[in-house]
């Protein structure tokens, strides 16, 4: 009889995650991954296969467990130039409070990977449209309602603004400075601004 696995599946998947989070792919050694998720290696490749698949599956949770959590306001169907905001502010809360500077785990595997790695990008590259969408859903919503200029073009907001949260976590790898932040963000959300509402302030 087959011995039953003695861990939970979820829950050291989350462990590889927060490892190759924190250390890289390249910097994240079969023995790293072994001590962190705290099962041996025979485990590691029954439940999982290599390191590559074990990366790859973990992006795949990152998308599932924090990208969507992130971006379910956005693609609300009500959400409109509010969300937005808000999404934005959440970002600065996440990445100031980031003491040990993780930064954001796709963006990190983008940085170290995608020009070089084209399965990682694919998946990046699906990741980050799906937050262009999210904000395309949202602004639509707002153009609709007034909040932003009818003649504005929403799709190049959507891709603007999507490379800006971008831009951001990587900026606080070196300067996670909460000021600095709210400057930034507060200029990025001023090209929202030319029509009816106050300036968002933060």
């Amino acid at each position: 009889m087959a011995r039953h696995k003695e861990f939970d599946r979820q829950v050291v998947l989350e462990k590889a995650m927060e490892t190759f989070w924190q250390y890289g792919y390249e910097g994240t050694s079969i023995q790293i991954l072994l001590q962190a998720m705290g099962i041996n290696r025979g485990s590691l490749y029954d439940t999982f296969g290599d390191k590559r698949s074990l990366f790859l599956e973990a992006i795949a949770h990152y998308e599932t467990k924090v990208v969507q959590e992130a971006i379910a306001k956005l693609e609300d169907p009500d959400a409109s130039k509010a969300a937005i905001v808000e999404y934005f502010q959440g970002v600065v809360d996440q990445l100031a409070s980031d003491r040990a500077r993780w930064g954001c785990f796709m963006t990190n595997v983008a940085v170290e990977l995608c020009n070089h790695d084209t399965e990682a990008a694919n998946r990046i590259r699906q990741s980050l449209q799906r937050v262009e969408q999210a904000f395309l859903h949202a602004l639509k919503n707002a153009q609709t309602q007034g909040e932003i200029a009818s003649d504005a073009d929403i799709a190049a907001l959507a891709c603007f603004l999507t490379c800006m949260i971008q831009g951001l976590r990587v900026m606080v790898k070196v300067a996670p400075d909460r000021q600095v932040l709210n400057q930034i963000i507060t200029s990025t959300l001023s090209v929202l601004d030319r029509t009816i509402g106050e300036k968002p302030g933060f």
